[in-house]
């Protein structure tokens, strides 16, 4: 903590940190989808969470504290995406030291895992939704570690304060939002399951639209974290119940243990930077693969005059899909827990061997099939991975407090509403479906196979851009599962590259290719490239692409928001 800032905290801090509740105070989202601010901005995905964040910088609490509030406030009114259930990462950079620092809350799988867990008897693979149900994909939780370790470098309001918001929102109840309420009566399994059939579907309906939903025993877990501190979470009742919700679950029962939980830790891991134009653009390395992803593609796109293109033309779509397909041969390759196996990130991201995999782009042909490069002597030979990685319902949210320090956070459950099981007021992550499926490939070990302790691989990008005096510019990310990277690069691109308002880049049509066809997204104007790209020998597909980017560019003139209009998010400041 930065106790000289403590000063400046007004006298009646509390005061202010009462969440929104009242309909009548409800923020008018499409009013809310940009914005402008001189002095702290948040943008996040559901409008209480986002107010709350931000009145808890207007107490003149720090990004990160803010960031801990926004986020117990996503478990409870948007729980489909995230929570503390599940895991995240989170970029920050101090304004104090210039520091730049990445913290890994990421899941990890219990001792009980094995590398064939999701192969059948025959040694064939689970389907991905029989996998994902229940006890056997959920992995040890970590947001809760992660927000702690953060909070001990760069909070300024005392831990117990941030959980107020929620507590008062569990206890006191919210208006189910519109997409809450949507993804629940599409959702099929939930109605089966004990407890969280009870909270989703009362009376066997689901919540609609409006409902004011309470939740007494979220709250209960959140009030024991915030008066005894983080280690609450992972000893005692709370991780008791965690276990037993894994091994009674009613579809693939699973073991996790209580020193499974006890012992997870959250890791501060080196940032995965690439220089950019004249910016330098930094992530999450291994085990999420979105800074490298991301790193990569730029680094390739760095050969290119994409600023002398017009914005989402056929041409420059066409350059930024070889470099994605490029990117993505090298992850299914190299690209896992660090920990487990020696990820040759300097190699990955080395400006030669970028520039090298750029002269395999064709400005105007597809290139027939792109192939893993040689990234570094020191590189391992693994087999290629096909990790589905299905996490449509992460959430990402981006703040910059009123002193200059920033982050951008990306946390999840990783499908909606993730293996579906409940406890405690609280859902329990799938995230262990994002390991391989299939440990061994051709002969060869697949660095994503599970094994104890490991962290499946991840493609959420949380990403700070910087300009060249070292200052931060973009706080930018999304959900997506392996669309993720796609989505904060169109992001990325539009802001640099073709000087687009944040909130135009954000809402601009997604076009994404992860090493096969192109996904466009459909029912917008990008469909018109089809012609021109599939004359350049691509196979194009319409797709629903449902990103949830919400991002924070910082100017000579002061901030600047925008929240992406697929979903709930707004934009609020000071």
């Amino acid at each position: 903590m930065n106790s000289s800032r403590l000063a400046i905290i007004p006298l009646m801090a509390l005061a202010i940190l009462v969440p929104l509740t009242s309909c009548d105070d409800a923020i008018d989202i499409e009013k809310h989808r940009r914005g402008t601010a001189e002095s702290y901005m948040i943008a996040a995905a559901n409008p209480l969470a986002a107010d709350a964040g931000r009145k808890i910088l207007a107490a003149g609490g720090s990004a990160v504290d803010a960031t801990i509030t926004t986020e117990m406030v996503l478990t409870l009114v948007e729980p489909q995406s995230s929570g503390i259930g599940g895991g995240a990462f989170l970029v920050h950079h101090d304004a104090t030291d210039e520091k730049l620092e990445t913290y890994d809350g990421r899941e990890a799988a219990p001792a009980s895992a094995k590398p064939d867990m999701f192969l059948k008897p025959d040694g064939t693979p689970m389907r991905w939704p029989d996998a994902a149900l229940g006890g056997r994909a959920v992995g040890v939780p970590g947001v809760i570690r992660m927000l702690a370790l953060a909070h001990a470098d760069h909070g300024i309001l005392p831990w117990a304060d941030l959980f107020e918001p929620a507590i008062k929102l569990a206890e006191e109840g919210f208006e189910v939002s519109p997409r809450l309420a949507g993804l629940l009566a599409t959702d099929k399994e939930m109605r089966e399951i004990p407890v969280t059939k009870d909270y989703f579907y009362p009376n066997g309906t689901p919540l609609k639209a409006g409902t004011i939903l309470k939740n007494p025993a979220l709250a209960k877990v959140l009030r024991a974290v915030a008066e005894n501190g983080p280690a609450q979470f992972y000893a005692g009742d709370i991780p008791a119940g965690i276990t037993e919700t894994v091994a009674s679950a009613p579809a693939n029962p699973a073991r996790m243990s209580a020193e499974d939980i006890a012992s997870y830790e959250a890791k501060k891991r080196d940032p995965v930077c690439v220089t950019y134009r004249v910016y330098r653009v930094c992530g999450m390395g291994p085990p999420s693969s979105g800074g490298i992803l991301v790193g990569q593609i730029l680094g390739i796109l760095n050969q290119f005059d994409l600023g002398g293109m017009k914005p989402f033309s056929a041409e420059a779509v066409h350059l930024i899909v070889e470099a994605s397909r490029l990117a993505f041969a090298d992850r299914a390759l190299y690209v896992a827990d660090a920990d487990f196996i020696p990820v040759p990130v300097s190699g990955l991201l080395a400006p030669g061997y970028l520039a090298a995999r750029a002269r395999l782009i064709s400005p105007d042909k597809r290139m027939e099939k792109a192939f893993p490069g040689r990234a570094g002597q020191s590189a391992w030979r693994f087999g290629t991975d096909s990790a589905p990685e299905k996490g449509l319902s992460t959430t990402h949210f981006s703040v910059r407090d009123r002193y200059g320090n920033v982050v951008s956070i990306t946390a999840s459950i990783e499908r909606a509403f993730g293996s579906k099981l409940m406890t405690q007021g609280f859902l329990l992550n799938n995230e262990l479906t994002d390991f391989s499926f299939r440990p061994e490939s051709k002969g060869h070990p697949v660095a994503n196979a599970p094994a104890p302790g490991k962290r499946p691989r991840s493609t959420m990008s949380p990403t700070i851009v910087f300009d060249q005096t070292g200052k931060p510019v973009l706080a930018i990310g999304s959900p997506g599962g392996s669309r993720i990277a796609g989505y904060t690069l169109k992001a990325i691109i539009g802001v640099i590259d073709w000087n687009m308002h944040v909130a135009d880049a954000i809402a601009a049509p997604n076009i994404v290719s992860r090493g096969g066809p192109i996904d466009i997204e459909a029912g917008t104007a990008a469909e018109a490239l089809k012609p021109a790209l599939e004359a350049m020998g691509h196979e194009v597909k319409f797709r629903e692409m449902t990103s949830g980017l919400h991002g924070i560019h910082i100017t000579s003139d002061g901030l600047t928001g925008g929240a992406d209009p697929r979903r709930e998010g707004v934009v609020l400041g000071d």
